[in-house]
């Protein structure tokens, strides 16, 4: 336990230094403190950074244990980076999102029906850990949904549409696989973002694309799921530390063949 939470405190201080731009030295530090490849490239996708990538620069983060996944990843980030600034996009007044509320919707029939969110209960996965590093609060955490099955029941392919509060980003939502156990179906999740070093904590996250059609609305690319319980985890659903809170949602289907 000691070990692991230096490890975490460890990587956590050297992100919060480099908080506004990660370079070579916090992605070898992330690489050696065992966090998951995932993890990494997502984590260099999302925040600014500022990487040598030169061909020493490479030989050196690839003998430091840095994969092939994350280098690419770093040069893309730095490509990005580095581009001419285009001009800011003016989203049209025209386009308007085809539907009206906030929420999760699947195509059916030519229209698009919402999925009836539930509710979400949060228990704590072993010892929940919080560390105030860059105003995050990292652990994992499980989570269960009373009843054996969603209400929403579709067919694969399944078209998703995301209409999100306004400020929020289709990253900030997570799917989930969802395991039925008896009378409900439970999943773990990890609260804090990507910083926790726990492989077990994102076992059940699902990884998709959404593509923004409209303000504060994406259509959502599913990969190849197979049949079972799936959810949308709605940003802000956060665990509580008293026992048996209840807070957040989910938007829940069952995918069919």
């Amino acid at each position: 336990m000691r070990w692991y939470l230096h490890t975490v405190l460890f990587v956590a201080t050297a992100l919060a230094t480099a908080q506004q731009a990660l370079n070579n030295e916090a992605i070898v530090k992330m690489v050696k403190a065992g966090l998951a490849e995932e993890l990494i490239v997502s984590t260099i996708q999302s925040q600014p950074g500022s990487y040598s990538l030169g061909a020493d620069d490479l030989i050196a983060l690839k003998s430091a244990g840095v994969s092939e996944k994350i280098l690419a990843a770093m040069v893309a980030k730095s490509k990005a980076g580095t581009s001419s600034p285009a001009p800011a996009a003016k989203e049209d007044p025209a386009v308007e999102a085809p539907v009206k509320e906030v929420g999760v919707y699947y195509k059916k029939g030519g229209e698009w029906v919402e999925l009836l969110p539930e509710v979400v209960n949060w228990r704590q996965g072993g010892v929940l850990k919080n560390i105030a590093t860059a105003g995050l609060v990292k652990g994992d955490i499980n989570g269960f949904i009373l009843g054996p099955n969603s209400r929403n029941s579709v067919k694969t392919p399944v078209e998703i549409l995301v209409y999100a509060s306004e400020g929020v980003a289709i990253t900030e939502y997570q799917l989930l696989r969802l395991r039925p156990k008896g009378d409900k179906r439970e999943f773990r999740t990890v609260t804090g973002g990507i910083l926790h070093a726990s492989g077990g904590a994102t076992r059940d996250l699902v990884p998709f694309e959404g593509k923004k059609i409209a303000p504060r609305t994406w259509t959502v690319v599913l990969p190849n799921l197979g049949a079972g319980e799936y959810g949308f985890l709605a940003p802000g659903a956060v665990s509580s530390q008293h026992a048996g809170a209840q807070l957040g949602k989910m938007y829940t289907f069952r995918l069919l063949e």
